[in-house]
């Protein structure tokens, strides 16, 4: 019986596939250890969107091998091709990730999971995501109820659907509005949320049914990046500064108890202070409730890549910190 655990690095949607790796592991006959110095296997569940994660994972491979020569290392995740190939020799194997598709257990028996979809189609200038984990591909709404009915008759209370870009899906004639109304007519007592919508997927039809029931969530995380037109086209986002709080005040007034959260990118190539003051302005402008913000880090492959990294390191540090002063429950964002 080989002990082993798992490091995950990212979001809610790489915690979603640990939970998929270790269910496999276990119906193989392997037991999880929460001390890592116990394990014979360590599994890097990675997220390598953005450059300073994957300095991280390699010191943390260093500090593995240093401390415990003979544990066998795995990686698996979000792998770009090129990051594949510089981890190739520190690491006895690397996983694809689309190879667990298994049904989690989740520790949590009140909160679970449940990916309807991967990959995106979006190709935002600074992101990895397509090149990492493919096109958008939609699971069938027949596995993704049958898996939710599961989480419901075995007592789960919570139910987070998760997607690059979940408000894209698509399967059959189903879209995601279709499909939350599907869950929500499930029999049990439950609440659905979901992560992570893009601003110009967020339809009419979608704020109409997260208002219309109760057993929706009234959090909704719609990443901003940045308050400033010129920089939004060159991130290559596909709204304008305009759009997003037209968007914002319409699913204000369909839903006055509404909690935002955003994302947030500073120090894109080219960002000039004014541009900045664009982003200050607008987070004053709109209520969030948190954000997520991150500096930029250029990424081989991207579109951004062959854009000149301008902005210094202090700088963007210096524009992170005024931005988290903006906000009640602060989120810093480096990896």
């Amino acid at each position: 019986m080989t002990k082993y655990h798992i490091i995950t690095y990212g979001c809610q949607m790489n915690k979603s596939d640990s939970e998929r790796i270790a269910t496999r592991l276990e119906i193989k006959g392997h037991k999880f250890v929460k001390n890592i110095k116990q394990a014979d296997l360590i599994v890097i569940n990675v997220c390598s969107i953005r450059q300073s994660a994957i300095d991280r994972i390699k010191s943390k491979i260093k500090q593995i091998k240093k401390s415990q020569p003979q544990t066998k290392i795995v990686l698996t995740g979000c792998i770009l091709e090129k990051d594949k190939k510089q981890f190739k020799d520190q690491v006895e194997e690397i996983w694809p990730i689309a190879d667990f598709k298994n049904k989690a257990k989740c520790e949590s028996i009140k909160h679970a999971f449940v990916p309807i979809m991967t990959g995106c189609n979006n190709f935002c200038s600074y992101c990895a995501v397509p090149y990492a984990r493919g096109r958008e591909k939609s699971r069938s709404v027949k596995e993704i109820i049958k898996e939710i009915k599961n989480l419901i008759n075995n007592n789960y209370k919570e139910i987070t659907l998760l997607g690059q870009n979940v408000n894209s899906y698509k399967s059959e004639d189903c879209n995601f509005p279709k499909l939350l109304k599907l869950i929500i007519n499930l029999e049990g007592k439950f609440k659905i949320d979901f992560l992570t919508s893009h601003p110009k997927d967020m339809s009419d039809e979608l704020i109409e049914i997260i208002a219309n029931n109760k057993n929706i969530s009234k959090k909704i995380h719609l990443p901003i990046q940045s308050g400033d037109d010129v920089i939004l086209k060159k991130m290559n986002r596909g709204y304008t500064v305009e759009h997003y709080k037209k968007l914002i005040k319409k699913i204000e007034k369909a839903i006055p108890n509404i909690k935002l959260s955003t994302d947030i990118i500073v120090g894109f190539p080219g960002e000039t202070e004014k541009q900045f003051q664009n982003t200050v302005k607008l987070i004053k402008q709109i209520k969030f409730e948190h954000a997520y913000i991150s500096f930029y880090s250029p990424r081989p492959g991207t579109a951004a890549y062959e854009l000149k990294d301008d902005i210094p390191s202090d700088e963007k540090k210096k524009r992170q910190k005024i931005l988290l002063k903006l906000f009640p429950k602060q989120y810093k964002f480096n990896a």
